[in-house]
């Protein structure tokens, strides 16, 4: 695990959780606005931090955070984030390190599946196959996530979309993959979850609303005190991914009210 740190200057804290199969810097312009006011610590898990390692699970991910944090002297949190496997995170995180957070924020955070094992087994194999398709074509890349949607402010697709595409296939190893995604689906969580004073709020795009109602729900019976928030005409992780700036405004929104 690799941790970029924003804003050091700044006494409250604020920790990033990544999304699965993304290098590192998709995340940096979104951290550096949180930087503005918060001092930001972005986990970005093994697998995916240019190191040559190899991504084990949810449960090592958090505890290796937690363990990080403890490390450098922090004993609670401001605010924390997590998008779609860094959503998994937070959850986890929640339920069982003892490092106190005071705001979180879980934007299309993955529970665990309640189906039998072979089933779950048979859609990592299928979401390991549909990833590890992209990782070695730009094609299938573009075909997924169109450049015209999926390219930051002012900077030029093809460039955007090759360096994504050169670290994706020199970092990201079949196990990493399959790993991420039978983690993300299946983290263990304590039964029952403990009770906990975190304000937190989930996040989903509206063009995601479908796919993350079980996750939704399965977040409100482990934390009874999650709010919802929609965001309209967006998708999966978009709001972190392409829009830093309104991204700032709402999690700041969110960690100003009481």
């Amino acid at each position: 695990m690799k941790v970029y740190e924003f804003g050091i200057e700044n006494e409250r804290t604020f920790a990033m959780f990544q999304c699965a199969a993304e290098p590192w810097w998709v995340f940096e312009a979104s951290a550096k606005e949180m930087a503005r006011d918060y001092h930001v610590y972005l986990f970005i898990a093994d697998g995916h931090d240019e190191q040559g390692t190899t991504f084990l699970s949810i449960e090592t991910y958090v505890e290796e955070a937690a363990d990080w944090l403890r490390g450098k002297g922090v004993s609670r949190l401001d605010a924390m984030y997590g998008v779609s496997m860094g959503g998994a995170s937070v959850i986890r995180f929640l339920a069982t390190e003892d490092i106190p957070v005071e705001m979180a924020i879980i934007d299309a955070g993955i529970t665990p599946y309640p189906y039998p094992r072979f089933i779950c087994r048979l859609i990592s194999y299928w979401d390991w196959l549909t990833v590890m398709l992209a990782t070695k074509s730009m094609i299938v890349m573009k075909l997924a996530m169109p450049p015209e949607r999926w390219t930051p402010k002012d900077e030029d697709p093809e460039t955007h979309y090759k360096k994504i595409f050169d670290f994706e296939k020199h970092h990201f190893s079949p196990k990493t993959i399959y790993n991420v995604f039978w983690s993300a689906n299946n983290y263990s969580m304590p039964n029952p979850v403990r009770s906990v004073d975190t304000r937190i709020e989930y996040w989903y795009g509206e063009e995601e609303k479908r796919a993350r109602k079980n996750d939704l729900a399965y977040t409100r019976k482990a934390y009874p005190q999650t709010a919802a928030r929609e965001f309209k005409g967006l998708a999966h992780a978009e709001l972190l991914l392409m829009f830093p700036e309104r991204f700032y405004a709402e999690a700041t929104r969110v960690l100003r009210e009481d």
